[in-house]
């Protein structure tokens, strides 16, 4: 596709005019018969520029310059051969003729040439033996969001991502084809920038971290301004030569490169605000008022108690109060600035960029998240272009200050007359003692820092026209300190706690890796195809450090940050973690006559994370292709413009089991015996600790028509892990509850995977496209010996997938005592767990995917995305309906009320009433607490506006963009996305900017 704002650069300007200056004086006097030839080249929306004119008989070249002009010598018998990436290559005789003006159109079956990542190697898209999922900078830049993730949520077929808060510098989830491990901490795909291995382990603890679902993800220092493409691979071609580190896909991340021409600048300013998506529906005061009624009626309690000041009259019970609106319905800003300088010559690219984020929280207070970072990347080659040269650094700055704890779970419980947050002095209300404010924990911090370097070398080198050797030098550094105090301002003052029992959580982690990766690259023609050989080994060492602490007693607040002024100190956590991995990998690719294509790939590894006697295995995978469509039966039909068949088998490992998990290891107990403190045993030593293996199939058929305006791809796969790492139960005389080690257990994941992209409309002003991606995946645990004899027992079924709820059978409200009831499964007259729990309900999505539509008229771009999730989940509890101050669903005013109510929900109780109680915590373990949670969002829409400026060179575009802008979903109790309690849903979010470019 033409993108003017490349093709104005030096080179278009200078190099016609050279190659016509060089041809003319030194050619003309050898073909004295020759003739200078001119004209214009143009497309649909006007000159084109970089156009390449050649001599199809001798070797005599020329480029369009800005203006579409060209000037060539050539011959009466000479050939002309115009053309330029992405358009039809078009052939014109020379004749008599001395000017030649030619239009280029655009040439659909281009999409298929594009050259994407496959991590080692380069591959046309049409030649690809394995499953790669792409976007681009094109789909990144739409979006105001500021975790890389989140770009790809509902673009990639396969790649099921969701968001866990909306608190700013929160976490994503990722799994790419289902589940893989028993673990959940070793489902997470691999992670490649610029070539860079980048691990994605928490760099927080769960001790200072507490705002968010889970620890601190570094994935958050990668800034999407700075992104060209994201590639994900999937099936075995692709990920086997990762090896160990592919077993559950990996993500590459290539950063922005300079491109020759003219120096350009680039400038690009936003800002916006973000509000929560959605909330649930509670009660009003007077619902809830005779919620509590009701309940110390049906409790047989005549008089509110004294403390029941809801009920009893101390609070206003005319008051009403939307909490969720109040604590987490702020307004979040948003701000963004990025800018670069690029550039260089035909031997010489730079881009130096940088860019700064800035986005507040919906609570009320003034909690920021910043976020900031450069960009350089250098790339050189010789003049005989034997030699090559690219250094690429990305250094990412954050600043995180949040609230310590999460306001989400009193917005959903406080009842609604409870009392003002401020008093008439404008401070926090404790209402004489009878209201625990929420805003009090706003007083307590939760602050983290983040500096983040990775930098990359890549040297190669053309020893001669078929051998090329190269290598990559990559370093990472990454140092992260965060801190969650505990003030004692987060109490009533009235309680005269004092500063002598506030408190400090500290935690600093640095991590520190290089890897050297020699690599050797052998392309030859060989019979009637193609061979490309490569020949590598990677040698790679991480080391990690933390240090997590505590501070309590301070003599002031104002010193609280400081920790040596702690009156007692305490170190939970204190240790150091050498990674070391070193492997040799190797692919061969065979492509006879274009048309059948062989791809085999192999990794040999060996990690410090195994015992000695399973340090070293090996990884491969075969893939092949067949483009059928270039068959002499197809090669001049009308409607189907390409064809492709590809099937891939291979295996992959992994090693996501932490470190020195095979070992004797010790910890400090804590206890001093003579002054000396005491070591205790904490894990036992297993020779026999190996890995996880991935084995994966996959077949797909790939399919244009009509000159590729659609294209068609479905795939179905199959992927079985085994040799699980799972902890194997230990008789207590041990002293060890369990032992890691491998057991013959297997997980299947199975799915069908559909793409679609057409071209709706191509015309000169009008131009619409469309791209749709559907999943639908299947997790199943195969085999599991002893299954019920072991520590996951009440966790896993034999057929099941992992990702499961065993659950009560719910039967109703009992018409006469008002009370839940539920299936008594195995006929004993009671309820009991765990044999009557024994229900299961898949919480894996049904299906997935995404549907986006891009259309530009004229100078106008409308760029938007639905993303669709079919799924159950467990709705949110809040309790029992009818405690003091807990607010409840609206759904809930349909209670059982007196006998031979027909009623959905069991009668209030004050709590009083355990038979109530009993069954209220059956009910939140039984399927109806399962709910439909699917839903279709308006992911992002982008509209943009390219103002004319006919007469300067620069160019300028405002646009205005969303994310989360609409959900429909039959979900009552908020968002659908990320379902867990006392967490802030994502966030919906509106921006507006401009960019220069010159």
């Amino acid at each position: 596709m033409k993108n003017s704002s490349h093709f104005k650069p030096w080179v278009v300007q200078v190099l016609p005019k050279i190659y016509s200056l060089f041809f003319l004086c030194c050619l003309s006097g050898v073909y004295a018969q020759n003739k200078t030839i001119t004209g214009i080249v143009t497309d649909d929306n006007g000159a084109l520029a970089g156009v390449s004119i050649i001599l199809k008989s001798r070797p005599l070249a020329t480029l369009t310059d800005e203006k579409g002009n060209y000037a060539i010598i050539a011959g009466s018998n000479d050939i002309l051969v115009f053309s330029f990436m992405g358009y039809k290559s078009v052939e014109i005789a020379v004749t008599n003729h001395s000017i030649i003006n030619v239009h280029l159109r655009e040439d659909a079956t281009t999409l298929k040439e594009v050259t994407i990542n496959a991590g080692y190697y380069t591959v046309k898209e049409k030649e690809s033996t394995g499953s790669i999922a792409r976007i681009t900078a094109k789909d990144i830049e739409t979006q105001p969001v500021t975790n890389v993730l989140a770009t790809m949520q509902g673009r990639m077929a396969g790649v099921s991502i969701t968001q866990e808060t909306g608190t700013p510098g929160g976490g994503f989830n990722i799994k790419i084809r289902g589940l893989n491990s028993l673990r959940t901490d070793a489902n997470v795909p691999l992670y490649v920038i610029d070539g860079v291995p980048y691990a994605s382990d928490p760099i927080g603890y769960s001790q200072t971290s507490s705002v968010f679902p889970n620890v601190t993800s570094p994935l958050n220092s990668i800034d999407p301004d700075a992104i060209e493409s994201i590639e994900v691979l999937k099936d075995a071609d692709a990920t086997a030569i990762y090896g160990s580190r592919g077993a559950n896909g990996v993500v590459l991340i290539t950063t922005k490169k300079g491109k020759s021409g003219k120096t350009q600048f680039n400038f690009n300013a936003s800002t916006g605000a973000g509000k929560a998506t959605a909330f649930a529906k509670l009660m009003n005061t007077s619902q809830y008022l005779a919620m509590r009624k009701q309940a110390y009626a049906n409790d047989g309690i005549p008089t509110y108690p004294a403390n029941a000041y809801d009920t009893n009259g101390t609070w206003d019970v005319n008051r009403y109060t939307d909490w969720q609106k109040e604590l987490m319905g702020g307004t979040a800003s948003f701000s963004s600035l990025q800018g670069s300088v690029s550039g260089g010559t035909e031997q010489t690219q730079f881009l130096f960029g940088g860019n700064y984020k800035e986005q507040g929280t919906v609570y009320p207070a003034d909690f920021l998240y910043h976020k900031g970072g450069v960009l350089l990347n250098l790339g050189h080659t010789s003049t005989d272009k034997r030699f090559r040269l690219t250094v690429a650094a990305n250094y990412t700055v954050q600043n995180n200050n949040q609230a310590a704890a999460d306001l989400t779970i009193d917005g959903r419980s406080l009842a609604p007359n409870a009392p003002a947050l401020y008093d008439a002095e404008g401070n926090l209300n404790w209402e004489n003692n009878t209201f625990g404010n929420p805003l009090r924990f706003l007083n307590a911090e939760h602050r983290s820092k983040t500096n983040d370097l990775i930098a990359n070398t890549l040297v190669s080198y053309q020893i001669f026209s078929k051998l090329q050797i190269k290598s990559s030098f990559g370093y990472t550094d990454t140092n992260h300190t965060e801190t969650r105090t505990s003030p004692s301002t987060i109490n009533n003052p009235s309680f005269g706690i004092t500063s002598e029992s506030s408190a400090l959580f500290v935690t600093k982690t640095a991590r520190r890796s290089w890897i050297i990766e020699p690599q050797l690259n052998f392309s030859t023609l060989w019979g009637n195809g193609h061979l490309d050989a490569l020949l590598g080994s990677t040698f790679q060492q991480q080391l990690t450090t933390r240090l997590s602490q505590n501070g309590i007693g301070f003599t002031s607040n104002g010193l609280i940050y400081d920790l040596a002024s702690a009156s007692i100190r305490q170190v939970f956590l204190s240790d150091e973690v050498v990674y070391k991995y070193a492997a040799l990998f190797g692919r061969i690719n065979y492509d006879w006559k274009q048309r059948y294509i062989i791809n085999f790939t192999g990794r040999r590894d060996g990690s410090s994370r195994f015992g000695p006697e399973n340090r070293f295995a090996f990884f491969g995978a075969v893939g092949t292709a067949w483009i059928f469509s270039k068959e002499a039966f197809l090669q001049n039909s009308e409607i189907l413009s390409f064809g492709k068949l590809r099937a891939s088998y291979g295996s992959t490992g992994n090693d996501q089991i932490g470190d020195y998990q095979f070992l004797n290891t010790y910890s400090s107990s804590g206890q001093s015996y003579q002054n000396v403190a005491g070591l205790q045993p904490t894990r036992l030593f297993n020779p026999e600790f190996s890995w996880e293996t991935n084995k994966k199939l996959e077949a797909a058929l790939e399919l244009g028509f009509f000159n590729d305006r659609i294209m068609l791809t479905a795939a179905t796969f199959m992927n079985k892990s085994s040799n699980q790492l799972v902890g194997i139960p230990l008789p207590g005389t041990t002293g060890f509850s369990s032992i890691q080690a491998n057991l013959n257990a297997v997980v299947e994941n199975t799915g069908l995977e559909f793409t679609l992209q057409t071209k709706n409309r191509t015309g000169t002003n009008f131009k619409w496209s469309t791209d749709f991606n559907i999943s639908i995946l299947k997790n199943k645990l195969v085999d599991f010996p002893d299954l019920e004899a072991s520590t996951f027992s009440q966790r896993y079924r034999i057929g099941q997938p992992l990702n499961i709820s065993l659950v009560y059978v719910y039967k109703g409200v009992n018409p006469v005592t008002g009370i839940y009831e539920f299936v008594d499964s195995n006929g004993d007259g009671q309820i009991t767990f765990p044999e009557d729990k024994q229900k299961v309900v898949d919480l894996n999505p049904k299906f997935f995917g995404g549907l986006q539509n891009q259309l530009q008229y004229k100078n106008w771009n409308l760029s938007f995305l639905f993303q669709f999730v079919k799924q159950k989940n467990t709705n949110i509890s809040i309790g029992a309906a009818g405690r003091r101050n807990y607010n409840q669903p609206v759904r809930f005013v349909d209670s059982w009320q007196q006998q031979g109510d027909s009623a959905n929900y069991q009668k209030f109780t004050t709590g009083t009433n355990s038979q109530v109680m009993n069954a209220q915590t059956l009910y939140e373990n039984s399927d109806a607490m399962i709910v439909d949670a699917s839903f279709i969002r308006l992911k992002n829409i982008s509209i943009s506006y390219a103002i004319p400026l006919p007469r300067t060179a620069i160019k300028c575009k405002v646009y205005v963009e969303a994310q989360n802008l609409l959900t429909f979903t039959p979900y009552k109790d908020g968002d659908p996305e990320f379902i867990k309690s006392g967490f802030l849903p994502p966030l919906k979010m509106i921006n507006s900017g401009v960019q220069f470019q010159f």
